[in-house]
């Protein structure tokens, strides 16, 4: 009940805190302002966000990829093409997003270099999740690179969004498809690579040292930036 009552709180002050957020960002001031209008004090905001404003701001990032997984579920995935698929998926993310302003001001916390590896943590979690939801099965160097690669194309796809002002964001959906067209070309280099005899060779020794990585299931579970989990 004790943990119920904390994520109630925690929803509370990030409902509480977004309208501040676009005036003073991601910070402490926010935070105070968010207790006044809860009539909370600082106290109690301590044992839910032991970090302040920088846990509302994974947590309304969390809500954005909860709400994204809820939209995936209730879409017939199965009836699209993968590329297709990625491409859905990342619009969902991004229109699950209820506020760019507090996006832009995450965005900016992110990008010092105490929170910037915490900040990629959540786009590999994000991008792990659709993944994910789209099936992918792989269990090799392609777990890696897939991550890697979609991170890359929705952290710039992100980027362009918050500065497009185009109707229905259509020049963001645009760029989002360049950006798709190079992931699938990779893929198809990927593809090749593998079919090669010759280069089985060359992707032993990586393959190996990832199988170390990744170890049965016995190994324990590692929390990792992003709300998201391998085995180590």
């Amino acid at each position: 009940m004790a943990a119920l009552a904390d994520e109630d709180l925690k929803a509370q002050l990030l409902g509480a805190i977004l309208p501040h957020v676009a005036f003073d960002g991601w910070s402490e001031t926010s935070v105070n302002a968010a207790c006044q209008d809860l009539s909370v004090t600082r106290q109690m905001v301590a044992l839910v966000c032991p970090r302040g404003a920088i846990d509302l701001a994974v947590r309304f990032h969390h809500d954005g990829d909860e709400a994204m997984q809820v939209k995936l579920q209730k879409s017939d995935l199965n009836a699209m093409k993968i590329r297709e698929k990625i491409t859905f998926s990342v619009c969902a993310r991004l229109n699950a997003i209820s506020d760019k302003e507090a996006v832009r001001r995450g965005a900016t916390l992110m990008s010092l270099p105490q929170h910037a590896a915490e900040g990629a943590g959540l786009v590999w979690g994000t991008c792990d999740r659709i993944w994910m939801a789209i099936g992918d099965s792989s269990d090799d160097v392609n777990w890696y690179t897939k991550r890697l690669t979609l991170s890359s194309v929705y952290s710039a796809t992100v980027l362009y969004w918050l500065g497009d002002h185009s109707p229905n964001h259509q020049d963001t959906w645009t760029f989002l498809d360049r950006r798709i067209e190079n992931v699938m070309q990779f893929e198809k280099f990927k593809a090749q690579v593998n079919a090669n005899p010759l280069a089985k060779p060359l992707l032993a020794g990586p393959n190996w040292l990832l199988s170390k990585i990744k170890a049965p299931s016995s190994a324990p579970v590692v929390d990792l930036p992003g709300n998201w989990s391998r085995r180590l």
